[in-house]
C-alpha cells in the first residue's frame, strides 16, 4: 500500500545509521518510531493540509528514500514541504567538511568525530514544538521531559490511524486557546513552565513570533534576544532552539548540564568543568559549538 513520495541523495559526512541511533536513544519518545531491524523511522508529517505517516528508510547506500504507508500523494507544494522539512530535520542541506578540518586533529573532539563520522544535528523544524521541548526540559531529568511532552501531545495533539496504529502530531499553539495554567499543571507541568507554554503559543497565534522571522533577523544573537524577551525562555532555552530549530551552528548552550557530564566524562575529570574552562575548550571550535556539544553529547548515550 505503500508509496514511494522522493529520494534524496544524502551529502558528504552523513550517517543514517548515527542519526538513527541518536532517534533511538530513548523508548520514551511519543512523536516518531524508530526500527532497527530495517534502519527506519515513522512519523506523521503534516503538508499541504494532509497528515501522512512518513516512513524514512534507505532506499540504497547514499540515498534516502520517503514513503507514505498510507499511498496517498501531496500535491507538488505538499511533497516540496515534505522534502525541506526533512532536510531540515536531518540538516542535510549543511556542508559539515569545515567543522571535520577544524576538529579531526582536535585532542578532545578528534575522536569523537572518528567514532561517529557523519552523525547530524538532528533538529525540530517547528518553533512550537522546539519551544515546548526545550521549556519542558529545563531543570528536570530527561524522563520526566519525555513524559510531559507525552502528557502534552495526548491533551492537545491530532493523531491518524493506519492499521491499528496511532501516529501523533505536537500540539498546534491555536490548540491551546482558552487552556489555563491550572489544565497544564494538572498534566505536572510546573506553573512557571504553563505560564511559558501558553505565552509562547499565545504569541505564535498570533503571528508576534515565528522561525521565519526569527531566521529573518541580522544575526542570530538577535535571534536570541528575541527569544529571551519571553519571560520564562532564558539564554539556555534560546540557545538550544537556535541550535535544532533555528539551525545556528555557532549556538552555545554553556549552561547545559548534559554538555557539562560529557566534558567532564571525555577529559575523564572527577569534577564538572568550570565556565572559564568550557570557553577555553570551545575557543578552537568557535563558530561550530552547536555541532561540538552534539557530538560531546554523544558520549551521553
Amino acid at each position: 500500500m505503500s508509496v514511494l513520495l522522493f529520494e534524496r541523495e544524502l551529502p558528504e559526512l552523513f550517517s543514517w545509521e548515527e542519526c538513527l541511533a541518536y532517534l533511538d536513544r530513548t523508548p520514551l519518545e511519543c512523536l516518531f518510531r524508530t526500527n532497527p531491524a530495517d534502519q527506519s523511522i515513522i512519523r506523521l508529517i503534516e503538508a499541504d493540509g494532509l497528515r501522512l505517516p512518513v516512513r524514512l528508510s534507505l532506499s540504497r547506500p547514499g540515498t534516502l528514500a520517503a514513503e507514505s504507508l498510507t499511498g496517498e500523494m501531496p500535491s507538488e507544494a505538499g511533497l516540496a514541504e515534505l522534502r525541506e522539512y526533512v532536510a531540515d530535520w536531518f540538516d542535510l542541506d549543511r556542508n559539515l567538511a569545515p567543522f571535520y578540518q577544524r576538529g579531526e586533529n582536535d585532542a578532545v573532539l578528534g575522536p569523537l568525530l572518528r567514532r561517529h563520522r557523519g552523525l547530524r544535528i538532528v533538529g525540530i523544524p517547528d518553533l512550537f514544538e522546539a519551544l515546548c521541548w526545550a521549556i519542558l526540559g529545563q531543570q528536570v531529568n530527561l524522563a520526566f521531559a519525555y513524559l510531559l511532552k507525552q502528557r502534552l501531545t495526548e491533551a492537545f495533539g491530532e493523531w491518524r490511524e493506519y492499521e491499528g496504529e496511532r501516529y501523533p502530531l505536537f500540539p498546534k499553539p491555536e490548540a491551546l486557546r482558552g487552556v489555563t495554567e491550572e489544565e497544564l499543571m494538572r498534566l505536572k507541568l510546573s506553573g512557571s513552565k504553563a505560564r511559558t507554554v501558553l505565552e509562547v503559543a499565545r504569541r505564535i497565534d498570533e503571528g508576534l513570533l515565528s522561525r521565519e522571522e526569527l531566521l529573518a533577523l541580522a544575526s542570530p544573537e538577535d535571534a536570541g534576544r528575541t527569544l529571551t524577551a519571553v519571560k520564562g525562555i532564558g539564554p539556555w532555552t534560546a540557545a538550544y532552539v537556535r541550535m535544532r530549530c533555528l539551525r545556528d551552528p555557532s549556538a552555545f548552550p554553556i549552561g547545559d548540564a548534559g554538555l557539562h557530564n560529557a566534558v567532564r566524562h571525555t577529559l575523564g575529570t572527577d569534577r564538572k568543568p568550570t565556565m572559564p574552562e568550557l570557553l577555553e575548550l570551545f575557543a578552537g571550535w568557535r563558530g561550530w559549538e552547536a555541532y561540538a556539544t552534539f557530538y560531546l553529547w554523544r558520549v551521553l548515550y
